[in-house]
C-alpha cells in the first residue's frame, strides 16, 4: 500500500536533514583530525628555552613587519599613481625664455635640462665623483642602501648634526620624477617605494643617466649638461676633472656651494668630492693633485637672480595653455611676457629674508612665502615660494596647503552679508557648544552682544560660528570655492575658524575680490606669448573672459569696511601703509603653527605665510607679527610713485579717465606717463610760482611715523 503523498515529504525532509547533519559532522570531523595531526607534527619542532625566545620574537616580528608593510603600501598608493604616465621619463621638451612685464628677460625654463648626452659620452671622472659622493655602492644594492643608511644614521649621531644623507641615488631620482621636496614622513615613505619600483623598472645605467639629468644644479639649471653651460660656458664632455668635482658638489646643496654665489665654499666642497674620489678607490691621490692645485674658476654670475619659484608657475602654467592650443603645442619654442614686476619680487624676496633672519629665530620659524597678484587682472607681479629655492624648489606659494586660522573668517562674513546680515548687525558673543565642542576667544573672555564689525576687528571666535550655524557652512565653503579657493573645504564644526587647508595663491586671489567690487580674480603669470618667429599666438587681455560678478559692489564695500577697521583698529595694525588705505586680516592657526596676513588695496592683493615645513609649532607667532610686518613691507614700496586706485565702498571715487594723460590706465603694460609724475611736475610749476612771488610754501606731509 501506497504511503500518504505528507507521510514521504516528511520523510524525504527527514532524510535530507540527516545527510546534512552527517556531511557537516564528517567536515569538522575531518578538520579537527588535520589540525590535531598538524599540532602532533609540530610539536617534533618544539623550541624551549632560549630558542623558543627567539622563535616567538621571530614570529611577531614577521607578523607586524607584514602589517606595516601593508601601512606602507596603503601611504605609497598615491605616488604609485604617478607612474601610470606614459611620459614619466621624459622632460617638457618645451624651450621657453621668459619676460618681466617691462619686456626684460628673467629667465628659462623647458630644455634647457639638456638630457641630450648619451651615458657613455659624459666624463669617467664626472660619474665618479657623483658615485664617490652621492652614492658608492649604487651598483650593488637594490635601490635602497641599508648599509649606506645605517653608516649615515652614525656619523650624523657622532656628529649631532646631518652630515651625512642616506638617501641612495635611487631615492633621490624617485623624488626628482615624482615627489616635492616637502620634508614630510609619507614623502619619505613613498620615496623608498618609488626607489624600488625604478629598481624593477629601469637599468642602473638608465637610474645614473636620469639622475645626472634630473638633479637640481642651482641657478635654475637641472642636470650636468645645463649646469655645465651655466658655471663654465663649455659642454659637459670638455669638464676637466677640478670642474667635474665642483660639478659633483653641488647634488648635496646646490645654493651653499654654488660657484656663482660662493666660490671658496664650492672649491672647498669640490676638494672633499676629490677626498671622497680616493677613499672610494675610484683614483689615487697621484691622480687629483692637480686638480686640488689647480681648482676649477667658474663664470662671475652673481649678479644674476632669477625669480625661480615664479619661473616655475609660469612654466606650469605655459603647460597648461599648450593642452587647449594647438599653436602653442606645435611650437615649442616660444616667448612669454609675463606679468611679474622685478622690482616689487626683488622687494617681496628681500621682506621674507629680512624678517626671517630678524624674527625668525625667536619665533622658531624657517619658512614664509607670498603671493602679490592685481585685483583688476589677476596678474602675479610677485612671488616668494621660500627662502632658498636652492635648498628647496618646493613652492610653498601654490603648492603647499596649510591652515589659514582666522584669514578664514572675512569669507563667512560675506555669507552672512549675503543673507541678510550687516557690519551692523548684532550678534552675542557669549559661550556656544555644538556636540559638545565649544570653541574659545583668544582672549578666554566674552564680550556680550557686539557688532559683526567689532567682532571681525577683533578676531572673536564665537561669532562665526554662530553665524555658521545661522546661515549654514555649505553655503560658506560654495562661496569660499567661488571666489577663488581650489583645495577641498570639509564642513565641519569648526570650518569658520580656518581649520580646512588652502595655498597661498588662493587666498590672495579671493581677498583680491574684495577689491575688486565683488568680481573674481583669477590669477595669471602670463600675458603674452609669441612664437620662434616673434609671432602673437597668445593675449591674455584678448583671450580672458569677462569676470563672474560674485556678489554686489555695496557688500564688496561693506566687506571692505570691516577689513580696513581690521588694520586700522583691530589685529592688523602692523600692516598699516601711510597714506594708503589697506585692509586685510590676519590668520594663527592651532598650537601656532601657522601665521597669515592676507590684505589688500585698490591696487594690490597679497598673501603672506610663515611657519615651518615640519608643521611644528612656532614660538608664539601670530598673524599680527612677522606675516604683518613683511606685509606692511612689500605693500610700502609697491604703492611708491603710482596712482592710489580707491576701494569700493571706502574711497572717494577715482578721477575721470580724461582727467589724467596717462597711457594704458588698467592695461598689463606699463605706462608711458604715471599721474604721479604728472603730479611732481605740477608741484614744480607750482613751487616756481611760489618763488616768483617770493612766498613760502607751507609744509604738506608730517615726518611722524606709522603708529605700530
Amino acid at each position: 500500500m501506497r504511503r500518504p503523498l505528507g507521510t514521504r515529504v516528511r520523510a524525504g525532509l527527514l532524510s535530507a536533514d540527516a545527510w546534512v547533519d552527517t556531511a557537516i559532522w564528517r567536515l569538522f570531523s575531518s578538520l579537527r583530525s588535520g589540525v590535531e595531526g598538524y599540532s602532533a607534527w609540530l610539536r617534533r619542532f618544539r623550541a624551549r628555552g632560549a630558542g623558543r625566545v627567539a622563535a616567538e620574537l621571530a614570529s611577531d616580528g614577521v607578523t607586524f613587519g607584514l602589517l606595516g608593510l601593508i601601512v606602507l603600501l596603503t601611504l605609497a598608493q598615491d605616488a604609485f599613481q604617478q607612474t601610470e604616465r606614459a611620459d614619466w621619463r621624459t622632460t617638457e621638451d618645451f624651450s621657453v625664455t621668459f619676460l618681466d612685464r617691462f619686456g626684460n628677460e628673467i629667465g628659462k625654463r623647458g630644455i634647457l635640462l639638456n638630457d641630450t648626452v648619451p651615458l657613455e659620452e659624459i666624463p669617467d671622472h664626472l660619474i665618479k665623483a657623483a658615485l664617490a659622493t652621492e652614492d658608492r655602492r649604487f651598483f650593488y644594492h637594490f635601490g635602497i642602501d641599508v648599509m649606506g643608511t645605517f653608516r649615515a644614521m652614525m656619523e650624523n649621531v657622532r656628529a649631532r648634526t646631518v652630515v651625512q644623507g642616506g638617501s641612495s641615488i635611487t631615492q633621490q631620482l624617485a623624488k626628482n620624477l615624482f615627489l616635492s621636496n616637502e620634508r614630510t614622513l609619507e614623502r619619505k615613505i613613498n620615496e623608498a617605494f618609488l626607489a624600488l619600483w625604478l629598481e624593477m623598472n629601469l637599468s642602473k645605467r638608465e637610474i645614473l643617466k636620469l639622475y645626472l639629468d634630473r638633479a637640481y644644479m642651482g641657478g635654475g639649471t637641472f642636470g650636468v649638461a645645463a649646469a655645465s653651460e651655466f658655471y663654465f660656458g663649455k659642454n659637459v664632455r670638455e669638464l676637466s676633472l677640478a670642474e667635474a668635482a665642483m660639478l659633483a658638489g653641488l647634488f648635496k646643496a646646490p645654493s651653499k656651494y654654488a660657484p656663482h654665489i660662493n666660490l671658496p665654499a664650492a672649491r672647498a666642497r669640490a676638494n672633499e668630492v676629490l677626498t671622497n674620489m680616493v677613499q672610494a678607490g675610484f683614483m689615487t691621490e697621484g691622480q687629483v693633485i692637480g686638480a686640488r692645485r689647480n681648482p676649477a674658476v667658474a663664470i662671475d654670475r652673481s649678479k644674476d637672480r632669477s625669480p625661480d619659484h615664479f619661473l616655475d608657475y609660469a612654466f606650469e602654467q605655459v603647460k597648461e595653455l599648450a593642452r587647449t592650443r594647438p599653436e602653442l603645442a606645435n611650437d615649442r619654442i616660444v616667448t612669454v611676457r609675463t606679468s611679474l614686476d622685478p622690482g616689487l619680487q626683488r622687494q617681496a624676496e628681500r621682506a621674507v629674508l629680512d624678517n626671517l633672519r630678524q624674527h625668525g629665530p625667536r619665533y622658531h620659524v624657517e619658512e614664509g612665502a607670498v603671493v602679490v597678484v592685481v585685483p583688476e587682472t589677476g596678474a602675479v607681479r610677485a612671488m616668494v615660494g621660500g627662502k632658498d629655492y636652492g635648498e628647496s624648489q618646493f613652492n610653498r606659494a601654490v603648492t603647499a596647503i596649510r591652515q589659514p586660522g582666522s584669514s578664514f573668517k572675512p569669507f563667512v562674513y560675506i555669507t552672512a552679508f549675503m543673507n541678510g546680515y550687516s557690519p551692523a548687525s548684532v550678534v552675542p558673543d557669549a559661550p556656544i557648544s555644538i556636540g559638545g565642542w565649544s570653541p574659545r576667544n583668544y582672549s578666554r573672555g566674552y564680550a556680550g552682544p557686539v557688532t559683526l564689525k567689532t567682532a571681525l576687528t577683533k578676531s572673536i571666535n564665537t561669532i562665526p560660528v554662530r553665524l555658521a550655524q545661522a546661515i549654514g557652512r555649505d553655503k560658506i565653503v560654495a562661496y569660499a570655492h567661488a571666489m577663488g579657493i581650489t583645495t577641498e573645504l570639509l564642513i565641519t564644526r569648526p570650518l569658520p575658524l580656518g581649520v580646512a587647508e588652502v595655498t597661498v595663491i588662493d587666498m590672495a586671489a579671493s581677498y583680491a575680490s574684495f577689491a575688486s567690487g565683488g568680481l573674481k580674480v583669477t590669477p595669471t603669470a602670463i600675458l603674452e606669448v609669441r612664437n620662434s618667429a616673434g609671432e602673437a599666438i597668445y593675449e591674455h587681455a584678448i583671450s580672458r573672459t569677462p569676470p563672474e560678478r560674485l556678489f554686489p559692489e555695496e557688500k564688496a564695500g561693506e566687506m571692505n569696511e570691516v577689513l580696513v577697521n581690521v588694520v586700522e583698529n583691530g589685529t592688523g595694525r602692523r600692516a598699516r601703509v601711510e597714506g594708503v588705505t589697506a585692509a586685510g586680516k590676519t590668520g594663527t592657526t592651532q598650537a601656532y603653527r601657522d601665521g597669515w596676513f592676507v590684505g589688500y588695496t585698490g591696487n594690490y592683493a597679497a598673501a603672506v605665510w610663515f611657519g615651518n615645513d615640519d608643521f611644528t609649532s612656532t614660538a608664539r607667532m601670530t598673524g599680527g607679527s612677522i606675516p604683518a610686518m613683511t606685509w606692511q613691507a612689500i605693500m610700502e614700496y609697491a604703492h611708491k610713485g603710482i596712482e592710489l586706485r580707491p576701494l569700493p565702498g571706502v574711497d572717494r571715487p577715482p578721477r575721470a579717465p580724461d582727467e589724467v594723460p596717462v597711457a594704458g590706465i588698467g592695461a598689463d603694460r606699463p605706462r608711458l606717463l604715471r599721474e604721479q609724475s604728472i603730479a611732481v611736475l605740477e608741484e614744480i610749476g607750482a613751487r616756481l610760482d611760489v618763488i616768483g612771488k617770493r612766498v613760502e610754501a607751507p609744509s604738506s606731509a608730517s615726518g611722524e611715523p606709522v603708529a605700530q
